[in-house]
């Protein structure tokens, strides 16, 4: 037992799932808080194009004082588009700090100063895949990187979907690594085992795909209707 851990008490490990659930526990409900420790003094800041890096002196909970680096992200939204043969739609995009081509979900930046998160999702499949859903759920919530990173990402699932010509989009053309992706359709069934093989390997997408993967043996039932975790 490592320091700082509790013995498992009767009956709080994994148990039959419940109606809906998707696992099912047990015991207490097993979920993540809202928490801030005290930072101590200014932190020191040094701003790029589009994160910003922070040194925080951060108070733990018997006093000591530890320093942590910080970047600040805007947060992102990532959707999940399934046609009616339940194929994903993947995009390949190019990524400069992995030095790789990425084949992707499509997902963009929370870069619009109060937009909601699902307008987020719906503007983004239109300008990198062209397609417009009738159907939208959420699918999952996470931090990319808790440990240094204050990215977010929102996956949703969109389907019903109806191509819309890149004429009647009413946006800009695209640009930079935008202007060269690739689209494609591939069963979902498939994209999990592509990301077991090892020929994937973008975070976000690995989430998405394998949380629909695991939804869709329900039936789609397990899908949350409203947030768990308040956003700040």
């Amino acid at each position: 037992m490592t320091r700082g851990q509790d013995p498992a008490p009767e009956g709080s490990g994994p148990g039959p799932a419940k109606p809906g659930e998707p696992g099912g526990w047990t015991g207490p409900r097993l979920h993540d808080v809202d928490e801030q420790w005290e930072v101590v003094g200014d932190s020191g800041y040094l701003r790029g194009v589009l994160v910003t890096l922070r040194t925080d002196q951060v108070q733990m909970p018997d006093g000591e004082l530890a320093k942590r680096d910080v970047i600040e992200h805007p947060g992102a939204v990532a959707i999940v588009a399934l046609d009616r043969d339940d194929r994903v739609l993947l995009i390949r995009h190019y990524r400069h700090p992995a030095e790789h081509l990425l084949w992707e979900i499509p997902a963009g930046l929370r870069d619009v100063a109060g937009e909601d998160p699902r307008a987020t999702a719906e503007r983004e499949l239109l300008e990198e895949a062209g397609y417009r859903a009738r159907d939208w759920q959420e699918l999952a919530d996470f931090f990319t990187s808790p440990g240094i990173l204050t990215e977010r990402v929102r996956v949703f699932v969109a389907r019903g979907l109806t191509f819309v010509p890149e004429s009647e989009r009413g946006g800009n053309a695209p640009q930079h690594e935008e202007a060269h992706l690739l689209v494609r359709w591939v069963p979902l069934h498939q994209a999990v085992r592509l990301f077991l093989a090892g020929d994937l390997h973008n975070g976000v997408t690995a989430v998405g795909i394998l949380s629909a993967y695991a939804v869709q043996q329900g039936g789609f039932a397990a899908l949350r209707e409203e947030d768990v975790l308040p956003e700040r």
